[in-house]
């Protein structure tokens, strides 16, 4: 994927609100604006990177990006659990992501247990590969400092500059 590492950012949406509550592992989701423009090149599946909230600190994290066949979506989504433990929501606030590489396909699982599983390994193999010098170094891009307002950072896409999307490397 060529497209690999693509930068973006978004409002903080409301999902389908079963990351904390079923599955235990909490997401964050961008806007339809925020996934209707990733690059042609983006294949639905699991990605692994960097995201912040706001001008916080920057975390490791894993991204589901598509239509979760195990809950037969279909509106596709960009769904990020941030690997780190906040004490609220964070509705409304920005989230800033890079999206470093690429982990698997989506796919289906008999079960919710299975489903939670092979989140937990996508995890853990989000930070084995997020040690790796090339990837380590994209935690102190400028990308999480540079930009504090979506206003600033392109031309709005929506009538809302809270949806604008940032892209590029």
């Amino acid at each position: 994927m060529k497209s690999l590492p693509y930068f973006c950012r978004g409002e903080v949406v409301r999902g389908f609100g079963r990351g904390s509550k079923e599955l235990g592992i909490p997401t964050a989701n961008f806007p339809v604006s925020v996934v209707d423009h990733l690059p042609a090149d983006i294949d639905t599946g699991i990605y692994y990177g960097w995201a912040c909230v706001g001008t916080g600190d920057v975390f490791e994290m894993v991204m589901s990006i598509g239509w979760n066949p195990y809950y037969k979506n279909t509106k596709k989504s960009m769904e990020t659990h941030v690997i780190h433990t906040f004490n609220e929501d964070f509705y409304g606030e920005i989230l800033n992501v890079v999206m470093v590489g690429y982990i698997r396909p989506e796919r289906s699982y008999d079960s919710l247990e299975a489903l939670i599983a092979a989140i937990n390994n996508d995890i853990e193999e989000s930070k084995l590969k997020l040690e790796l010098p090339e990837h380590l170094k994209l935690k102190e891009d400028n990308f999480f400092t540079s930009v504090t307002s979506l206003s600033s950072a392109a031309p709005p896409t929506t009538a809302s500059t809270s949806q604008t999307i940032m892209n590029g490397h």
